[in-house]
């Protein structure tokens, strides 16, 4: 039997889940207590529930006051403003829990109550359960935790969203920290994609962090060089990052070259890939080969010039040495009429030929039209910023295609070593950033969609994947790799053990077919009305009320809901203590503290600063010399 100090009023109004509610007489202060504890009666964003025999039906407060009068009440209504508008949200059999969805509708004259604490905390579940992880408290009630549900977080997929300043990259260490806690969960795994260098300081000391170009005086524990091998991209992002836009029949060509390089290194040691059929190799095999040969091939093929027509033209083949030997190509020679710089591809040293003049030098008959791209392809092979893929470490190739370490190291040191690993992408050249992304997300998923039978395999050992500044690649304006991949994901991951959280201060420019599949939000302070309206677009309950706080949130204060929590929740996420939050806080202008004199007030940083460090600090790319 309902409590009588918990009734507000009685329902009137019922149009589908949405039902009008006249308050009480007795409530005119607003005010209520309940076992010595205040309630405001009314608050826009608060729960409300209507016993109906063993089942109560639950649902938020939407809206307050005269425009939640009935329609057609409006005239015989003397005071207006003793009405509200609840939407209904799901229903519970007395303490024994809380479901989404209703099995019955109220009726006109029900009674509707607050929802006290002790009632929040049947609804909201127990911490003893170890599928319920705690991620904060919920806001107005410190003594409830906001529960949320690991299996439905992960499976389900996740968005964290929130405008500059809201708290959103605090949020999420405090989040991962607690997915993340080793007495809990010893083997979860969680991989961050870090797109601004935030996250090496909040998880140093508990994480694998890989940097493009690690800081020579960092003390321990140092951050790991991050190497993406070449050889382990499909043949079409192979193509896009090294020659770009290519027609069609010259793709077809090169293919053939590259898989003709792979069968090669597979010959040599074949034992090294057990199982591996040769007859089964393609151009998008993950096997090593080397590319400063086929670049040098490449080379030779469209600028080579000839000592006879292309009827009686040689080229020696990909994978036999470059002997020149076995050519007819025309190269420049020195006094003692010795062909010079034939060209090196390990130096990357061009050929120089011979220029068509009267005598018999003819051009090269090749019909592959790359002489732009493959000078792209020089540019990028010599540019150092790009070594963190042409030149990647352990996993570099000789001539051959051999290699010191196969991709089962970088696995392990990804996936498989510790229970976070940080990429830091921040190194990453922007006009690639999108690419290298799209890459690293499309290695992980195969490699864990093949395993998946495997103990290393997500549905043994589910993986998340945390994309921070994901506007910047999934929205609809790149038809690229990432948005592709990550579409795949959020349809498919959950068969294979493999979630997403996407991170974003603009939920209104990611892909909407992403941003629907992600099964619970986090929504952060939103000031902007489009991303508002895109994320209260994806909610699956009528929570137009409650989403309308979202402008007014505190920070690091968020409202959670979907399929990991039972009941939507208005919640403060517990933050990483001060020393480890991420390296995205505002800058101090003007302290409050009157006692210091920093930023703008301290009078001997004019004099302190010496400007032979900013220039470099930008030529060596390194924020820290």
């Amino acid at each position: 039997m309902a409590n009588k100090v918990t009734y507000i009023g009685d329902v009137q109004n019922v149009d589908g889940t949405t039902v009008s509610v006249s308050l009480s007489s007795d409530c005119i202060s607003g005010l209520t207590y309940v076992n010595g504890e205040g309630y405001k009666i009314g608050q826009v964003g608060s729960f409300v529930k209507i016993p109906l025999g063993y089942n109560d039906l639950f649902g938020i407060v939407s809206q307050i006051g005269a425009n939640a009068v009935p329609e057609k009440q409006l005239e015989i209504q003397p005071y207006g403003n003793r009405w509200m508008t609840i939407q209904l949200i799901g229903e519970g059999q007395g303490n024994g829990g809380f479901e989404r969805g209703i099995s019955q509708y109220p009726t006109i004259g029900d009674e509707v109550h607050l929802v006290s604490e002790s009632d929040l905390k049947h609804i909201y579940g127990h911490i003893n359960k170890p599928y319920l992880v705690n991620i904060g408290h919920i806001a107005g009630a410190e003594s409830i935790p906001a529960l949320i549900d690991i299996n439905k977080l992960i499976t389900r997929h996740s968005a964290i969203v929130g405008s500059t300043g809201s708290g959103k990259s605090t949020t999420v260490a405090g989040i991962i920290d607690a997915l993340a806690y080793k007495k809990k969960y010893p083997s979860s795994r969680i991989l961050i994609f870090d797109i601004h260098g935030e996250y090496s300081k909040t998880f140093k000391n508990t994480a694998n962090i890989y940097k493009i170009n690690p800081e020579p005086n960092e003390p321990e524990p140092k951050s790991k060089p991050l190497h993406i091998p070449y050889w382990a991209m499909s043949f079409d992002e192979l193509v896009s990052l090294t020659l770009g836009d290519i027609d069609e029949k010259d793709k077809v060509q090169i293919g053939e070259m590259v898989l003709e390089l792979k069968k090669k290194a597979y010959n040599l040691e074949p034992d090294k890939y057990k199982g591996l059929d040769e007859e089964r190799i393609t151009s998008d095999t993950p096997l090593p080969f080397s590319l400063k040969r086929l670049w040098l091939y490449l080379y030779r093929l469209v600028y080579s010039t000839h000592s006879v027509q292309s009827s009686g033209q040689k080229m020696c083949s990909i994978t036999d040495d470059f002997d020149i030997t076995k050519t007819t190509e025309a190269f420049q020679v020195d006094a003692q009429n010795n062909p010079i710089q034939t060209g090196d591809y390990e130096t990357l040293t061009l050929p120089k030929y011979k220029p068509q003049q009267n005598q018999a030098i003819y051009l090269s008959s090749s019909t592959l039209n790359i002489r732009r791209p493959v000078e792209h392809l020089t540019s990028k092979l010599r540019d150092p910023r790009f070594d963190f893929i042409f030149n990647p470490g352990n996993f570099k190739t000789d001539a051959n295609g051999g290699i010191n370490s196969d991709l089962d190291v970088l696995f392990h040191e990804w996936v498989g070593e510790k229970n976070i690993t940080v990429l830091d992408l921040s190194g990453v050249p922007n006009n690639i950033l999108n690419t290298i992304i799209g890459v690293l997300l499309r290695i992980i998923y195969d490699a864990i969609f093949w395993s998946r039978r495997l103990s290393q395999g997500g549905k043994n050992r589910p993986l998340l994947l945390v994309m921070e500044e994901a506007h910047n690649y999934l929205n609809d304006n790149f038809k690229g790799i990432a948005s592709s991949i990550v579409q795949r994901i959020v349809k498919e991951g959950r068969k294979y053990g493999i979630g997403a959280m996407i991170v974003s201060q603009r939920p209104s420019e990611i892909n909407s077919t992403i941003l629907s599949q992600c099964g619970t939000i986090v929504s952060l302070r939103l000031s902007n009305s489009t991303d508002r309206g895109h994320v209260t677009g994806t909610v699956t309950d009528n929570l137009d009320g409650l989403m309308s706080m979202l402008p007014i949130l505190r920070t690091g204060e968020a409202i959670i809901v979907g399929e990991s929590v039972k009941l939507p929740m208005r919640a403060l996420i517990n933050p990483p203590e001060k020393a480890r939050r991420p390296d995205s806080q505002d800058p101090i202008v003007v302290s409050e503290n009157t006692a210091e004199k920093i930023g703008w007030q301290n009078p001997d940083k004019i004099k302190e600063e010496d400007y032979k460090k900013v220039i470099q600090s930008w030529r060596t790319q390194n924020p820290s010399v």
